[in-house]
């Protein structure tokens, strides 16, 4: 099962051209459910059943996994049996009739405008530290991007004149982001200002700095938004995909197309792109609940 799982990563890398952190969760996932298989007697993947991976799943999920955890490993279980029917390394995919049960389906966690310039306005503007984490929120509302791509961002791929950001996205896939004015502005005051401030140490062609010139982890960037969130007290959930969520969802309520923020959000199936107007429908009917004489 493991050298069938390795044939399977390698596709992913060389065929799919997947990211080394995308390629390292899927090893993770199948490496779990493997051992699971082989804890339970089950020596091929042959010998895997609906019931064995629906128990897996279970198992997972009492280990404490979140609802979005367990749809990633069905979904890596999903395409990893795809590929070993299609080379026929199984004899048959028996996950094509398994979907993701609704109980584990949920809403991502969006914040509101109010608490969006909460966090915004939360850095200091007339510091060093200030003017650098202004610059990555504005930016990660703005634009949407992931963390990990705001950590991957160089100075030549953002142009301030024009108003956009040129980011790599899942399976090097290349897209132009636009940049609003407030983001734009933080931006140009970061590069002015402390970006010279923070280099002076070393040499670096990346967009954000440690105060060592050092070019940002996903972590240390993560680490930023989290504190800040924490300082202005948001009482609400946040990830490393909080900013991008609301970002999403704001651009639908106010009208945007689809088709739009799902090219500026990089995602390859619209599907995942329209779990954001779930979301606006879940806020417009609280709305109808709170207000409507018979909600």
């Amino acid at each position: 099962m493991q050298i069938l799982l390795d044939e399977f990563i390698n596709y992913l890398n060389v065929e799919r051209g997947l990211s080394p952190h995308t390629l390292d969760a899927y090893r993770g996932d199948l490496s779990r459910f493997i051992s699971f298989l082989n804890a339970r007697g089950m020596k091929s993947l042959d010998d895997a059943t609906r019931e064995a991976i629906g128990a897996y799943l279970m198992a997972e999920k009492s280990r404490g996994l979140s609802p979005a955890s367990l749809s990633r490993n069905l979904a890596a279980i999903k395409v990893f049996f795809r590929f070993l029917a299609s080379n026929r390394f199984v004899r048959a995919d028996i996950t094509d009739v398994i979907e993701s049960p609704k109980i584990w389906e949920h809403l991502p966690e969006v914040l509101s405008i109010a608490e969006v310039e909460q966090l915004l306005s939360s850095p200091r503007p007339h510091t060093h530290y200030g003017r650098r984490d202004k610059a990555l929120i504005e930016l990660m509302y703005a634009t949407g991007v992931r963390v990990s791509e705001a950590a991957s961002l160089k100075i030549a791929d953002v142009n301030l004149e024009v108003g956009y950001i040129r980011c790599m996205g899942k399976g090097s896939k290349e897209r132009i982001v636009p940049l609003g004015r407030e983001a734009r502005r933080a931006l140009d005051s970061y590069l002015k200002l402390t970006r010279p401030h923070f280099s002076r140490l070393r040499a670096s062609e990346a967009l954000l700095l440690t105060r060592r010139g050092k070019p940002f982890t996903r972590q240390g960037l993560w680490k930023i938004i989290k504190g800040y969130a924490k300082r202005v007290k948001l009482q609400k959930r946040i990830t490393p995909h909080t900013l991008r969520h609301t970002f999403a969802t704001h651009l639908l309520s106010g009208g945007a197309d689809l088709r739009v923020v799902q090219e500026m959000l990089g995602h390859a199936d619209i599907s995942t792109t329209q779990t954001y107007t779930h979301v606006d429908k879940d806020r417009l009917k609280s709305v109808h609940k709170k207000f409507h004489p018979r909600g």
